[in-house]
């Protein structure tokens, strides 16, 4: 069994500077204020939440749409990634960033609605007011 979440946030910023922000290390690391190593080729390997997130970059859509593998260290053992979803879309405000996470661990995905919600899409919106 498995669990899915899809939670969105309108960003004060470009579809472009947010998804170029998202697979750059320094950038990535800057808003969400944990080490991040990450870059924008498909097949890459990366990490993020001062290594608490691994995965890899399973198909990028410039500025519009990537799809990665993701897992945490609260994975158990034996369970295959999960699959996250980025989207982009242009809004009146900015840009609607949507993230679809599927293939989530049984009883896990409370957890990590909370967590995109209070470790990304938090302290994105306090960057990219001043990062546009």
């Amino acid at each position: 069994m498995s669990e899915s979440i899809k939670v969105s946030e309108i960003f004060p910023a470009s579809a472009k500077k947010l998804y170029t922000s998202w697979l750059d290390s320094k950038e990535h690391t800057a808003f969400t204020g944990s080490k991040t190593d990450i870059s924008p080729q498909v097949g890459e390997h990366y990490h993020a939440g001062n290594g608490y997130i691994h995965g890899s970059i399973i198909s990028l859509q410039p500025y519009g749409r990537m799809v990665l593998s993701w897992r945490s260290k609260d994975f158990p053992d034996g369970v295959r990634d999960s699959k996250l979803e980025v989207l982009f879309e242009k809004s009146n405000n900015g840009t609607r960033v949507t993230l679809i996470h599927s293939d989530i661990p049984d009883g896990q995905a409370k957890m990590y609605e909370k967590g995109w919600k209070d470790h990304y899409f938090k302290p994105m919106k306090k960057y990219f007011r001043n990062h546009k």
